[in-house]
């Protein structure tokens, strides 16, 4: 079984869309494989994908590699995925099964408070982040490889970022505000956290206030 480091937090129909989303992409990931698998939601939110057949241990490491996996085995030093909680003047608190803080000089991003921080690279809550897990004593740190991504966000022609929505529903939904041509394409960061990449041009916040109306979510625009 793989616990996968995204979660489902939506309720109601959006929670059976979310999971049918799930499914379909487990089934594209794993199609090819002689497999079979299930997919679950723990009661923490987490998802699990239970697999069987001869390339179990294949399809396992494919989903590892594509969501993270959640595991109360971590070592020292070695980079796993956490979505992100809370923030306050202290750090992050990413969600890995348990409680992780990343304190605030161990983030890495740049000058100001960590709320200033989530603002400017778009970092909506559940959005999943790569950290480093810290050895005895010493503190967890955000990834460099999640570092040099995020960094990268902001160097683009603009985003918007959003969460408690598929990747699927947040594209239709800029199709309906009358924006598909303003758009290069939608990115999905987690099942339920997309990254809305704009085309040269196309100004991220105004964006964000037409679409932001027709979504029970929360947006951040990145602003190069």
């Amino acid at each position: 079984m793989v616990v996968l480091a995204t979660k489902v937090y939506v309720l109601g129909e959006g929670r059976r869309r979310a999971m049918d989303s799930l499914e379909s992409l487990v089934e594209n990931e794993l199609g090819d494989l002689g497999v079979e698998f299930t997919v679950g939601l723990r009661d923490d939110d987490f998802p699990s994908v239970t697999v069987t057949g001869e390339d179990a241990p294949v399809a396992r490491n494919l989903l590892e590699a594509e969501w993270g996996a959640i595991t109360p085995h971590r070592e020292a030093g070695e980079t796993y995925v956490g979505t992100l909680e809370s923030w306050d003047d202290r750090g992050f608190v990413l969600d890995a099964g348990e409680s992780v803080r990343i304190p605030a000089d161990e983030l890495g991003l740049g000058p100001g408070s960590p709320a200033q921080i989530r603002t400017r690279f778009g970092l909506v809550q559940h959005v999943p982040l790569r950290f480093v897990e810290g050895g005895e004593g010493e503190p967890h740190s955000l990834a460099d490889a999640e570092r040099d991504r995020l960094y990268e966000w902001t160097r683009g022609t603009g985003r918007v970022n959003a969460n408690s929505t598929t990747r699927a529903q947040l594209r239709a939904t800029v199709n309906r505000s009358g924006h598909a041509d303003d758009i290069v394409t939608v990115e999905r960061v987690g099942l339920l956290e997309s990254s809305v990449i704009c085309r040269e041009g196309t100004d991220a916040p105004g964006l964000l206030a037409d679409v932001g109306p027709h979504l029970e979510a929360e947006l951040l625009a990145i602003v190069p």
